[in-house]
């Protein structure tokens, strides 16, 4: 897990690396500094030499301003280290979810994964701060001082004989205790992240029906949480510094009482007895923040293995090893015996024995009620997911063959949820191509039917969307997505209920759009209205996983009850 983790200090390795080299100087510094004051107390100032006094006290503050220098280039290199770590962490754990087929982004919540880019990297930096510093720092000092104190008086360093491995059991109590611990604590976390993204999404929704005192509570419920997780951890961790101080303090008296009696018994210095009580506060300092490294540490991993959770899952879709050069020679559909489970554990699965053959630039309807898994169906021809069994072919080759840039970019989807992002229409636009020219745009929008309502905004394709086009209506949001899709150029344009919020004319429009610019396009709609599909070329019928018919509309209507049914409803709604 470490191994993994350091991999991402990359190009900061220089600056992690000099870091604890500069570190090491300040600490030879500072054990140095007590024996000079030795020095200036037992033999300049016992023997009133002023010159010897004054050139040993010149000694020490150079000393001291060079310990001041290291600690603050140790600082500045550690700080540099530490951010660009966290910046290579992050950027590995979002290149890993990019790479997520739709089916590992299922099994980690939103909520977990922005946690983990959040608050666990937070953790992780803090803690790599503090171990190319202070980790370093505290062991040197540890064993310099200790060094000292035993060459000044054996006898008297027998008190650290005692102290240490007080201190090493209770630290090692509390970090098997506390792990757990913080762990749960972050799962807390992702929960609270989970309900503050789901209210600002639907923030109007809670407006429109007055949910803001349940939403409320819910929050405070959940905040109240991860603060009676945090404080049920803390309060082992606590545990370590009242410990810590009670030794070093004890230890600090124990040198007193045992060294005073020494001096006044004339077998010890008193600058000796000095510099040993400094040494003394040095070690007993050192392992206090070696405590407080491990009590990081320990917080920390929790963080870590989250993290490392990410790196470590396999995209369930992988193209590592197909044809790069592939791509689809037409827009041809089909489905062989097709089955699909979103879960391996799942009995039953969601899609069963599909069999399927589209022509190229043919026009097909989707029909089913809710639940009959018609999304599921066209999600599995751009390999959102794979299939169970069977295969599907695209262009004549499996789907697996390809590589998913290369399907991808031949298969245009207007997805359920319509999403557009922070920026002008114009770049949210040009996400179907990047190098689209205004005239492109401009086309598209008319097929989409959005032409004329962009132009009556004030700075028509300039217009900013704000972060998911909250400035615009869903119907209007629907028609700019549309566009985006035809932008690509694709072979298959699937769209996937993506009419719903426009008005009938319209979607005639779009349609009769689609049939003139679109004829060697293989179009794909899915829709509630009948009258969406209707002028398809064969429409299929969904129930309950599997393909109940698949004709044209005037013999779904002779031939399907489901459809018939259907039809009968909506003609009957519409007279009414």
């Amino acid at each position: 897990m470490i191994k993994k983790l350091l991999s991402c200090v990359g190009e900061y390795k220089k600056y992690a690396i000099l870091t604890p080299i500069i570190m090491i100087g300040e600490v030879l510094m500072e054990v140095t500094i007590p024996l000079v004051m030795a020095q200036i107390l037992d033999v300049g100032i016992q023997n009133s030499d002023i010159n010897y006094t004054v050139k040993m006290g010149v000694l020490m503050a150079c000393m001291a301003l060079f310990s001041l220098l290291c600690g603050a280039l140790g600082g500045r290199f550690a700080a540099v280290a530490g951010m660009g770590f966290a910046k290579n962490v992050r950027k590995k754990l979002f290149d890993k979810v990019q790479d997520f087929s739709f089916a590992n982004v299922d099994r980690f919540s939103t909520a977990s994964l922005v946690t983990r880019l959040t608050t666990d990297v937070n953790n992780v930096q803090n803690t790599f701060m503090m171990m190319i510093r202070m980790a370093v720092r505290s062991p040197f000092m540890l064993i310099f001082a200790l060094i000292m104190a035993i060459k000044i008086n054996s006898s008297l360093a027998v008190v650290f004989l005692v102290a240490i491995p007080v201190l090493g059991i209770t630290l090692g109590l509390i970090v098997t205790k506390a792990f757990p611990l913080f762990e749960k604590m972050l799962g807390k976390y992702d929960k609270l992240n989970s309900i503050v993204q789901e209210n600002l999404i639907g923030i109007r929704v809670v407006k429109a029906f007055v949910r803001e005192k349940f939403e409320g509570e819910k929050f405070v419920a959940s905040a109240d949480d991860v603060r009676t997780a945090q404080v049920k951890a803390e309060k082992i961790v606590i545990m370590n510094m009242p410990v810590m101080q009670f030794v070093v303090y004890s230890c600090i008296v124990a040198v007193l009482y045992f060294g005073g009696n020494m001096v006044i018994g004339g077998t010890f210095e008193i600058g000796k007895l000095s510099s040993f009580i400094t040494y003394v506060t040095q070690i007993l300092m050192s392992l206090m923040m070696l405590s407080m490294i491990f009590v990081m540490t320990t917080i920390s991993m929790a963080s870590m293995h989250r993290i490392v959770e990410i790196f470590d899952e396999v995209p369930d879709i992988g193209d590592e090893e197909c044809d790069r050069e592939l791509t689809p020679a037409d827009g041809s559909i089909v489905f062989d015996h097709v089955s699909f489970k979103y879960s391996k554990e799942a009995e039953n699965p969601t899609l069963k024995n599909i069999d399927l053959k589209i022509k190229s630039g043919e026009t097909i309807g989707i029909i089913g009620g809710t639940g009959s898994s018609k999304t599921t169906l066209v999600q599995l021809i751009p390999r959102f997911y794979d299939v169970t069994e069977g295969k599907i072919t695209v262009g004549g080759h499996d789907v697996r063959e390809y590589k998913l840039d290369n399907l991808r970019n031949e298969v245009a989807m207007v997805l359920q949820k319509n999403v557009l992002f922070s920026g002008t229409i114009r770049d949210n636009l040009r996400w179907g191509d990047e190098n689209a020219t205004d005239e492109q745009i401009e086309a598209a929008c008319r097929q989409a039917q959005a032409h004329d309502f962009v132009m009556s905004f004030p700075d028509g394709y300039d217009t900013d969307l704000g972060q998911g086009g909250v400035n615009v209506s869903g119907g209007q949001k629907q028609r700019l997505c549309i566009a985006r899709a035809l932008l690509k150029k694709p072979k298959i344009v699937i769209l996937d209920d993506s009419t719903s919020a426009v008005d009938t004319a319209t979607d005639a429009k779009i349609r009769d759009a689609f049939r003139k610019e679109l004829a060697d396009t293989t179009t794909i709609i899915i829709a509630q209205r009948i009258s969406s599909v209707q002028d398809a070329d064969r429409i299929i019928v969904m129930n309950d996983g599997a393909v109940d018919a698949f004709d044209t509309h005037e013999n779904l209507i002779k031939n399907n009850e489901i459809y018939r049914e259907v039809y009968l409803s909506q003609q009957k709604g519409a007279e009414e």
